[in-house]
This record gives structure tokens, C-alpha cells and sequence, in this order.
């Protein structure tokens, strides 16, 4: 199986509706559409790790494709080509590149982790690569912005595992780590026939809320004063989310019975905020 190559990276994007093309938005003409392109490769192998009518083998065979891609080895058209022109202008790394590819196939089945560590390397494939190549995109001086990214990949993938535990649990799949939720009394089942004991859940959702924040903290931290006015997009990504993990805090963590956002009001005070004042 090959995928379907007929897509520009500007279509992929705009069907997306995703908060990371809209963070988009801020950029430079010229970094936008560089941005789109990448993100655009993520969104398709993502699709095709996460199209359950698929074959598995089929799914294999199409991600080798853009393995082949990546390296330059095989024939493009459409998105993939504008794919490898945007990897050869900045020289992106092919093993982060294909560690994000690793990290979508996990999703081939129902995935746990056991630990927090289990889970947070999962993390690091499938959000702090895509942070990491990022700022290459976007441009850093101070290799500070490495554990910037790194960090703010965690917290954001965290921030997301969280307010998805119903849909994930829906398709079977439970990414909060399974020593976690043994400490707190929570069983599989209880998450997979949303059957959640209360009080249990809170301390459990509580518990990750607290790594969740340590990484947005340390992603601070290492963030250079040089470098922030290069990395306004990934700094509205850390208000959204953050704004969406105080949201989940401050209503006792009901995403059984809810999907929580920011307003519209918000989002466009979040954009004209990282896209007109002053870093």
C-alpha cells in the first residue's frame, strides 16, 4: 500500500482543524508554509497508523514508503515532495524524523505502559521529536531551546492523553500508566465500560496533572529570552494547553462526560497575543 499523494500540504492542513495548525497562523509567511509541510507529513502518517480498516501490513508497507521518503530513496509527488524539499533546506534530522514514525506505529494496537517513564518515551516520539524538528523550522540560536521543545512536547502530549482518557478508552486503548492506576484503585475495566469509581479517578487525574505541569515548568525554564520571539507558535500551543489542563483541574477532571476546549474568545485572544505583542 501506498498513500495517496495527490493532497498539497495546504489541504491536509486546512481539513485538520487541529489547535497545531492553528498555532500556525502566527508564523512568517515562509515559516508557515515550511510548518505546514511538516505538519502535513504528520497528520498523513498518523492517519495511516491510526486507520483500523487497514491492514496492519498494509499500514507497515505505506510508513516504509515514507521511510523511503525521509531518506530520499523514493519517487514523490504532491505533499511528499514538497516533504523532502522542506527536509533538505533545513537539513532535519532523519532519525527524529523516523522516531516520530516509530511512534505513530505504536498505535497499530491497543497500547500500555506501564510507568510513567514507559509512557513518557512513547511521548518523546510522537510530540518532543515533532517539537525538536520544529525549532529547527523555526529557527534557535541557544541550545537551551532543545530542552525547551523536549519538555514542552511532554507537556503537551501529557495535557492530551489526559483530556482524551474517554475516546482512547472507547477505542480500547489507555495511555495513563497502568502503576498509576493500580495506586489509585483503578482497574482497566473500569476505564474501558466507564465505570470509574470517583474519587479514585480525581487522585489518578490529579497524579498526572502534577507531571503534566512539572514539564510545562521546566519547558519555562529552559526557554532563551533570544529565542522566543522564533518560537511564538509553540508558546500559543503551551497556552491552549495549559489553559486546557487548568479547565480539566478546576472541574474535577470530567472527561467521561465531556471534551474540554478553550472558548473561541480565548483562542483568538491566545492568537493575537503570540502574533502582534511582544515576546
Amino acid at each position: 500500500m501506498k498513500p495517496a499523494t495527490s493532497e498539497t500540504s495546504q489541504e491536509i492542513v486546512s481539513r485538520s482543524g487541529s489547535n497545531l495548525a492553528f498555532a500556525l497562523a502566527v508564523l512568517p509567511p515562509e515559516k508557515r508554509r515550511d510548518m505546514q509541510v511538516f505538519y502535513a507529513f504528520c497528520r498523513v502518517i498518523d492517519d495511516i497508523a491510526d486507520t483500523p480498516d487497514i491492514p496492519i501490513l498494509d499500514r507497515i508497507m505505506a510508513l516504509d514508503h515514507w521511510r523511503n521518503v525521509i531518506s530520499g530513496e523514493a519517487e514523490n509527488s504532491g505533499v511528499e515532495s514538497e516533504f523532502q524539499e522542506v527536509v533538505k533546506k533545513y537539513d532535519l534530522s532523519e532519525v527524529l524524523l523516523n522516531d516520530i514514525i516509530d511512534g505513530v506505529s505504536m498505535d497499530f494496537e491497543p497500547l500500555r505502559f506501564q510507568t510513567a517513564q514507559d509512557l513518557k518515551q512513547y511521548c518523546f516520539k510522537v510530540a518532543s521529536a515533532v517539537g525538536l524538528i520544529s525549532i529547527e523550522i523555526f529557527g534557535y540560536r541557544n541550545p537551551s531551546t532543545k530542552i525547551y521543545a523536549e519538555e514542552l512536547g511532554y507537556a503537551l502530549q501529557w495535557t492530551n492523553i489526559m483530556r482524551d482518557v474517554a475516546e482512547d478508552a472507547a477505542e480500547s486503548r489507555i495511555y495513563l500508566p497502568l502503576q498509576d492506576l493500580d495506586r489509585f484503585g483503578i482497574r482497566e475495566s473500569d476505564l474501558l465500560d466507564r465505570k470509574i469509581p470517583q474519587r479514585g479517578f480525581r487522585k489518578l487525574m490529579e497524579q498526572q496533572g502534577i507531571v503534566a505541569r512539572a514539564f510545562y515548568e521546566s519547558s519555562a525554564l529552559a526557554l532563551p529570552i533570544e529565542d522566543k520571539p522564533n518560537l511564538r507558535s509553540p508558546e500559543l500551543m503551551r497556552r491552549i494547553y495549559f489553559g486546557i489542563l487548568k479547565k480539566m483541574e478546576n472541574d474535577n477532571y470530567r472527561v467521561f462526560e465531556k471534551r474540554y476546549r478553550l472558548s473561541k474568545v480565548r483562542m483568538l485572544s491566545e492568537f493575537f497575543r503570540a502574533k502582534f505583542l511582544s515576546s
